[in-house]
C-alpha cells in the first residue's frame, strides 16, 4: 500500500506454469529457527503513555468487539547492515556479508486473539509500508477479516525510518510516530534503512523466542513474512539476500512488488529485473495486480518467473495496486457483511475521491476483488507451509507489451485469476488508466456499465450468472467459502437498478 489515512520445508508440486494440479509430498515439519540465528532484541512493553494508544494508520473498528486485542512493544538491539563484494545479479543468488552495526529502538504492534484457544498457530509479520510518509499496514487492512475469523496473530514492524521520524511523503508526515505522539515515542531511534533487514529478522526471532512477552504466551507454529508495495521491494531483497543467512521465516507473501528489489548498504542496488532465487527452502507466494505488472515505476512483468516447487505467482484480473477497499472501506470492515455490501455498491457507484477528498483522482478508483483473492492467498500459503502441498499453478494475466495488457472487447483484462466481479461485471475494473495527484496512478479505475448492458435479461438471470461464477471462483481457490457466503447475500440484495436506468459515478 502506498497510503493510509492521509524452519525448513521441502514441497513438490506441478512445478510448471500452465498446470492446474498439485502433487503431494513428504512433509517436513516446520521447526523453529536456531536461537543464535540473529541477535535477540530487548522487548519492552506493552507500551503506555503519550496519547494512550498506538499510532498506526486509520482508526478502524474496535478489535475487542471481534475477540482480538492490540498491544504495542518497543524492540531494541544492535542491527547489522549488509553488502556484497560483487554486483547483485538478476538470479537473486546473492552472498551477502555484514557491513556495519548500529544500535536501534523501534516499535512493533501485535494484534492477536484474546482467547488463546482461538489462535491457529500462525503469526504474520508485516513490514509496515511507509510510502505515504507514515506507517501503514495494508496487508492487515486487506486480509484482517480472514485473519480474525481464522485466529491468526498479526505483528506490524516499523522497519523503516520514515515511519518513525518522517521525511517521506508530506501527505502523511503528521502521522510519523515522533510527530504524532512525541511523548510516547521519544525513545525510538532508527539508524537508517540499511539496517532495516536485520531489524526485521530480529522481530521474527522475538516472535519465536520471546513469545511470552510479544504474544501474551501464545506459542507460534509458523511465522510468515508479508509486505506490500515498497515493503514488497524490501522483502524481495530480504528473500534473496538475508533469508538464506538467518532462516527465521517459514514463508513469504510478497504483495505488489515491482521489477527490482530494494537497495542495501553502500548504495548496492539489485539488478533489473530481480528474480526470486531458485534455491529456497521455504515457500514464496508472489501476488500481483494489473498495476504491478505494467504500471509506471513497477513493471513486474520483467521479473515474472515460472512456478517451481517453492514459488507461486498469482496475478489477479480486475485489480489495482491500491483500491477502494484498502483506501477506506476496509478500515471499518468488522466482518459482519457491511464491508462486502459497501464494496459491491462501490462498483455500481464508484468515487474518484480517497478519504473524503484527501486525494482526488481524475476517474473513479478501482473497486475490484483484490481483498478476497489476497485473503485466499494467505490461506493457500499457510496451508502450503503447514502441509507441504503447494497450491495449484494459476493462470497469468495476458500482457501485450511491457506497458500494456491484453483486453477483451468490454475492456476487461484477459487471463489471470478470475472472479465474478470481472467475469459477470457491473463495471469495467482496471489497474491502469488513472490520472490525478499524489498516488492516483496506482489506484486503477472503475467504469460503471449501463444496467441494460450487465442485466440485458433482467435481475434474476444476472444474479444466477453471478452466483455461478462465484461458485467457480470458490472451487478454483480464488475466493474463500466464508467470503462467498457473504457475497451471495450481497448480490441477492443489491440495488442493481432496473431496465432503462444507468448507474453513474457519484
Amino acid at each position: 500500500m502506498v497510503l493510509a489515512a492521509a524452519g525448513s520445508l521441502t514441497a513438490c508440486s506441478s512445478g510448471s506454469s500452465g498446470g492446474s494440479g498439485s502433487a503431494t509430498t513428504t512433509i517436513v515439519p516446520v521447526t523453529p529457527p536456531r536461537e543464535d540465528a540473529v541477535s535477540k532484541p530487548v522487548i519492552t512493553g506493552p507500551v503506555t503513555g503519550g496519547n494512550g494508544k498506538p499510532v498506526l494508520g486509520p482508526g478502524g473498528f474496535d478489535l475487542a468487539s471481534v475477540g482480538y486485542t492490540e498491544e504495542e512493544f518497543f524492540q531494541s538491539g544492535t542491527a547489522n547492515s549488509y553488502t556484497s563484494a560483487v554486483p547483485l545479479g538478476s538470479d537473486g543468488v546473492w552472498n551477502m556479508t555484514t557491513a556495519a552495526t548500529a544500535p536501534y529502538t523501534t516499535r512493533i504492534v501485535v494484534r492477536r486473539p484474546t482467547d488463546p484457544s482461538k489462535f491457529n498457530g500462525t503469526v504474520l509479520v508485516e513490514w509496515l509500508n511507509v510510502s505515504g510518509g507514515l506507517d501503514a499496514g495494508p496487508d492487515w487492512t486487506y486480509t484482517h477479516v480472514e485473519l480474525i475469523r481464522s485466529g491468526y496473530t498479526w505483528v506490524g514492524v516499523s522497519a523503516q525510518s520514515v515511519g518513525i521520524v518522517g521525511g517521506g511523503n508530506a501527505l502523511g508526515a503528521a502521522l510519523a510516530l515522533k510527530n504524532a505522539d512525541a511523548v510516547r515515542y521519544a525513545s525510538l531511534a532508527h539508524p537508517g534503512d540499511d539496517f532495516s533487514y536485520d531489524m526485521f529478522s530480529q522481530t521474527g526471532a522475538a516472535v519465536w523466542f520471546q513469545n511470552d512477552a510479544v504474544l501474551g504466551g501464545l506459542e507460534p507454529e509458523r511465522v510468515v513474512a508479508v509486505g506490500e508495495s515498497q515493503s514488497a521491494f524490501r522483502l524481495t531483497s530480504y528473500v534473496d539476500g538475508i533469508a538464506p543467512l538467518v532462516d527465521i521465516y517459514d514463508g513469504y507473501l510478497i504483495h505488489s512488488r515491482g521489477a527490482v528489489g530494494a537497495r542495501f548498504a553502500e548504495g548496492l542496488v539489485p539488478a533489473d529485473p530481480t528474480f526470486i532465487r531458485s534455491d529456497l527452502n521455504v515457500p514464496v507466494l508472489n501476488f500481483s495486480t494489473e498495476t504491478d505488472l505494467v504500471g509506471r515505476g513497477l513493471g513486474y512483468e520483467r521479473a515474472r518467473q515460472p512456478d517451481t516447487d517453492l514459488f507461486r505467482g498469482w496475478e489477479v484480473a480486475g485489480t489495482a495496486h491500491a483500491d477502494a477497499y484498502n483506501l477506506g472501506i476496509g478500515d471499518s470492515d468488522n466482518g459482519d457483511g457491511a464491508g462486502d455490501a459497501a464494496l459491491f455498491q462501490a462498483m455500481l457507484t464508484p468515487s474518484a475521491e480517497v478519504y473524503g477528498g484527501i486525494i482526488s483522482c481524475a476517474s473513479p478508483i478501482n473497486t475490484g476483488p483484490h481483498t478476497y483473492v489476497l485473503r485466499s492467498a494467505v490461506v493457500a500459503l499457510n496451508d502450503w507451509i503447514r502441509t507441504g502441498v503447494a497450491p495449484s499453478t494459476r493462470p497469468r494475466i495476458d500482457v501485450s507489451s511491457p506497458t500494456s495488457l491484453a483486453l477483451a472487447s468490454n475492456g476487461q483484462v484477459l487471463g489471470g485469476i478470475r472472479t465474478p466481479q470481472v467475469d459477470v461485471p457491473v463495471a469495467v475494473l482496471s489497474g491502469l488508466g488513472q490520472t490525478g495527484n499524489n498516488f492516483c496512478g496506482l489506484f486503477g479505475t472503475t467504469a460503471p456499465m449501463a444496467v441494460e448492458t450487465y442485466m440485458p435479461q433482467g435481475r434474476q438471470p444476472f444474479i444466477d450468472s453471478w452466483l455461478s461464477s462465484l461458485d467457480e471462483a470458490v472451487t478454483f481457490g480464488a475466493i474463500l467459502p466464508a467470503d462467498a457466503e457473504r457475497l451471495r447475500s450481497v448480490v441477492q440484495n443489491a440495488n442493481l437498478g432496473a431496465a432503462g436506468e444507468r448507474k453513474v459515478p457519484m
